[in-house]
């Protein structure tokens, strides 16, 4: 009878620092390595990307980071996981395109489609029609906004009635959905972004060719690459970071050949890999991560680096996790950047001497990065809006 493999959560705890928050002398050299260790960068809060690479860097620098986020060469900026805009390394693009993007995107040219109908606007055939003018378009300009576009292609600018008749109808143009769908389906990416390095507005250029994969495939390679950089996990971790089905789930955590484990929480996987050998325990490590950074939303299940006492005061009501402040594998409390460009940072639970003298030392590595630079997390938390007031 074989015995199924146990994994603590210290264990977890070890993985993780190693992986995501390697301390002084060991962390990354460049952007490009960030994005890989932590599989992909949240980029819905611009200021978020900057932060994250900055805060696992060694020498972070915002003109190098910048510069290694719009080359395209090693990085993408993509809708993936959970219809969220991500920087992905391009080397990966291909599975999250075909694991999550086109999936997120033929979910969303069918709501639009539905829309348009609603609206007395179009049927299909209008809707492919004005999905290969806009794609033209982009491709004469070189790049355009989505105001751009909307004036130069006839009927992209008007408006959609959401929800009719409920207390939240609102209106937006077609634009706005049809340029999503687009990008999600690895037509058009981010180009140049217009306004200061906090500014979500941007022009769309077209997207790189990316080689085509069976979504299957796909799944099964993402399930894989998930495991090297968070694993193991449960399958309600891979579950809510990927958007999929429960079937979808476990079939792709099956095609990747994953290993099952017993986690203090229960059932858990690994890659086969992972068991080799014990993963030594690493020296303890602090680290400011900013809001949406891939690690703390990396797994649903979190007991394992994250207090439940502490979630209300870490989360905003949509669960979208602030600024957080880490000490040995575990959030120990939560930061903010003051208007003078002070940062302040607060335990929730008392860790040490070796641990506040830690932090401190991040919170003056992460203001020297800062120097003049000022932002405020997209999602505001209870305790970031406590620190700041």
């Amino acid at each position: 009878m074989n015995t199924v493999p146990r994994i603590t959560d210290a264990q977890r705890r070890a993985r993780l620092t190693r992986r995501h928050l390697p301390g002084p002398g060991r962390r990354a050299a460049a952007t490009r390595e960030v994005v890989e260790s932590v599989l992909a960068l949240h980029a819905t809060d611009a200021a978020t990307v900057y932060l994250s690479a900055a805060a696992r860097m060694d020498s972070p620098s915002h003109e190098s980071i910048e510069r290694e986020l719009y080359e395209r060469e090693a990085l993408l900026r993509m809708t993936a996981m959970r219809c969220t805009l991500f920087v992905v390394p391009t080397a990966l693009a291909p599975v999250m395109l075909a694991a999550v993007g086109r999936p997120n995107a033929a979910a969303r040219m069918k709501g639009l489609l539905r829309r348009l109908e609603a609206n007395g606007y179009g049927n299909a055939a209008w809707l492919e029609n004005i999905s290969r003018s806009t794609l033209e378009a982009v491709r004469e300009r070189g790049e355009a906004t989505t105001a751009e576009l909307a004036t130069a292609v006839p009927g992209l600018d008007r408006q959609l009635v959401v929800s009719p008749g409920k207390p939240y109808e609102s209106r937006r143009s077609i634009a706005t959905d049809l340029l999503f769908a687009l990008a999600a389906d690895g037509h058009l990416t981010r180009g140049s972004r217009r306004g200061g390095w906090t500014s979500n507005q941007h022009a769309w250029t077209l997207a790189p060719e990316l080689p085509d994969m069976p979504a299957p495939l796909a799944r099964a390679e993402l399930v894989r690459h998930w495991l090297d950089a968070f694993g193991p996990g449960t399958v309600a971790d891979l579950k809510w970071w990927t958007g999929w089905t429960i079937t979808e789930t476990r079939k792709a955590v099956a095609a990747a050949e994953a290993v099952e484990v017993r986690l203090d929480e229960g059932a858990g996987y690994a890659l086969a890999e992972d068991l080799d050998a014990p993963v030594a325990e690493p020296e303890p490590s602090a680290a400011l991560l900013p809001a949406l950074d891939p690690t703390p939303m990396g797994w649903r299940e979190r007991g394992f680096y994250l207090d439940p006492d502490h979630v209300l005061a870490l989360f905003d009501r949509m669960g979208n996790i602030g600024p957080t402040v880490w000490w040995d594998g575990r959030i120990v409390g939560g930061w903010a950047q003051r208007k003078d460009g002070t940062l302040a940072w607060r335990l929730l639970k008392d860790r040490g001497r070796e641990a506040r003298m830690a932090i401190e030392t991040e919170a003056e590595r992460m203001t020297a990065f800062l120097g003049e630079r000022r932002f405020n997390p997209a999602y505001r938390t209870p305790l970031e809006r406590e620190l700041t007031s």
